[in-house]
Order: C-alpha cells, then sequence, then structure tokens
C-alpha cells in the first residue's frame, strides 16, 4: 500500500507513539507486508525467528519490537507491539468509509457495463467496459475490474484477509487496506469470495476462469489463462502462474507457488510448491503418477494377504 505522498520517519513515528532510529526526515513511501515489500515500505515485526528475514528484505522501515543494530540505508521504528501499531497505520491511511449507497458516487463504471439488481458497488470501485455483474454481488472498496468480466450471484469482492493474532484476551485481526484486481476477460462463478490484500493486491489475472464456491485468500496471485473449479480453496499469498488447471475441491497451503502449467486433480490438498507443467493428486498432493501406482500397490494388500496366510 503506497501512502498519497511521501512521509517522514519522524511523522509516522509520531502516529503511533513510537521512538526511532534514524534521520528525522528519512523517507517513507508505504507499508507492506514482507512478501511483497519494495523500498520505501514499512514492514513489521513481532518475533526472533523473523527478525533477520524483515531486516534484510527489500523494505526500508522495520517496525520491530527490540532495538536492535540498524542495518545501513535501513531505519526503524520501535514499538512495544508491532502488530497493533501495523494496524493502527493501516486504520489512519485507510480508515472504513460508508458509501450510504447501493453504488458509491465515487465508482466508475464503464461502457456498455450491466449491474443487476441487488448489488453493492463500494466507494471508489472501477468497472471497465462490457461487464456483466449479476445480482447480489458485493464489490468492496477501491477493487479494480477490467473490461469484458463477468461476474455471477452472490460473488463477494474485498472482504477482510482472515489474518490474526492469538492474545491472551482473544484473536486480534490484521486490518485489510489492500485491493482486488479482475483483470479483463475474466469470469468469477456464482458465490465465489476473493479476499482483498493485507496492504497488496488480490489478484485474478486476464483471461483466467473461476467455478462457483471458490475461495481465494489474501495477497493470493492468480495468473493468467488459469481455470479453477468449484469449491476449491486457496489460502493467502500463494502464487498461482499462468495457464494452471485446479479442478474442484482442492486446498492450498499459503504461501507457495503453483508453477506454470501444474494440473491439480479434485480433491487434493497441496501443500508444498510444484514444478511447471507437472500433474498432482492427493493429500497430501504429490505427483499424480507416482499417487496412482501407491493406489495400485495398495489395492493388492488384501490378495497378498490372502496368499501369506494359504502358506
Amino acid at each position: 500500500m503506497k501512502f498519497p505522498k511521501l512521509h517522514t520517519l519522524k511523522e509516522i513515528a509520531n502516529l503511533i507513539s513510537s521512538e526511532y532510529i534514524g534521520a528525522d526526515d528519512f523517507p517513507v513511501l508505504g507499508m507492506n507486508e514482507i512478501h511483497v515489500v519494495e523500498t520505501g515500505d514499512i514492514v513489521f515485526v513481532d518475533h526472533p525467528k523473523y527478525y533477520d528475514k524483515a531486516l534484510e528484505s527489500a523494505a526500508t522501515i522495520v517496525l520491530i519490537n527490540k532495538k536492535v543494530d540498524c542495518p545501513e540505508g535501513k531505519a526503524l521504528l520501535i514499538s512495544d507491539d508491532p502488530f497493533r501499531d501495523f494496524n493502527s497505520l493501516i486504520l489512519h491511511f485507510k480508515p472504513f468509509q460508508s458509501s450510504n449507497s447501493a453504488i458509491s458516487p465515487t465508482a466508475k463504471i464503464g461502457k456498455n457495463t450491466t449491474i443487476q439488481p441487488n448489488c453493492f458497488v463500494g466507494n471508489n470501485v472501477t468497472i471497465g467496459d462490457n461487464c456483466i455483474i449479476h445480482s447480489n454481488v458485493s464489490i468492496y472498496d477501491d477493487t479494480i475490474i477490467g473490461d469484458n468480466v463477468t461476474i455471477h450471484a452472490g460473488a463477494i469482492l474485498g472482504a477482510s484477509a482472515f489474518y490474526y493474532k492469538n492474545r491472551p484476551e482473544g484473536y486480534d485481526q490484521l486490518k485489510s487496506g489492500g485491493r482486488v484486481i479482475i483483470e479483463n476477460n475474466v469470469d468469477i462463478g456464482a458465490l465465489c469470495t476473493i479476499d482483498r490484500g493485507v496492504t497488496g493486491d488480490t489478484t485474478i489475472g486476464e483471461g483466467s476462469k473461476l467455478d462457483n464456491q471458490i475461495q481465494i485468500g489474501h495477497d493470493t496471485l492468480i495468473g493468467k489463462k488459469c481455470l479453477i473449479a468449484s469449491q476449491t480453496g486457496i489460502a493467502g499469498c500463494v502464487v498461482v502462474e499462468d495457464e494452471v488447471t485446479i479442478w474442484g475441491q482442492v486446498g492450498v497451503k499459503s504461501g507457495i507457488t503453483i508453477a506454470k502449467g501444474t494440473v491439480i486433480y479434485a480433491q487434493s490438498g497441496l501443500g508444498h510448491s510444484t514444478k511447471p507443467n507437472g500433474t498432482y493428486f492427493g493429500s497430501p498432493a504429490i505427483e499424480a503418477r507416482e499417487k496412482f501406482k501407491e493406489m495400485a500397490y495398495l489395492r493388492k494388500i488384501p490378495e497378498i494377504l490372502k496368499k501369506l496366510k494359504t502358506k
């Protein structure tokens, strides 16, 4: 998430009442999660296990809960609760705003686009030309939809990320200030849910087709010309490269990459990155040919046991 204008380290520190290490005028351009940070971004870290990863990332401002040596060219914000203060910054720069209407006056709707009854289109939404938005679709703030997109009834674009910190008093949600981006020529089936990024974008690439009842988690990138069948659930921060096929009821773990051309058979549970043009099956999923061999061997066990008993 980029800020509307450049801020200084001192300004950001004042917003969250934190100490800082670095020049007062050190430039701060935005904030992001660690997997998508860039120069000028703030990243937060609150566990020693991840200190090095954050300090060595592309982010140049690290919101951290311990005074450590500051790497050259970077700045630190010292906080007793980085998770809380990261949330405070999200809410400051991306506060919730009620639209008070079914279609926000700040939404931009393209030529020849049809929006059926009972839809909600939030603030600063952009919808391109020649789209069809069927009834009861909810499109949350800041969503961007390209041209020639069809979204079927009951789909929800832009709900909050499923991202929580477990505290003694209960779960604390990391607020979502990111977006959903739907590129050109995408079809989204009925009752699909696509969560917005925490600070980045959840993206559905050009020409991809989603069946009914699919869940796409926060900050996930679906590539071009992908085909995803019904009841698939893809967790957050997954990269699905171009021309991937995922059949029904597949579950995908967060933070992995599904390589270009991969095919995942129905009812598989994928917990690791794949190789290009590979075919996978099972839970946990492995290469389909190996899985089918395993199943064939298992079917022979009763026969083998029977032979052993007769000896």
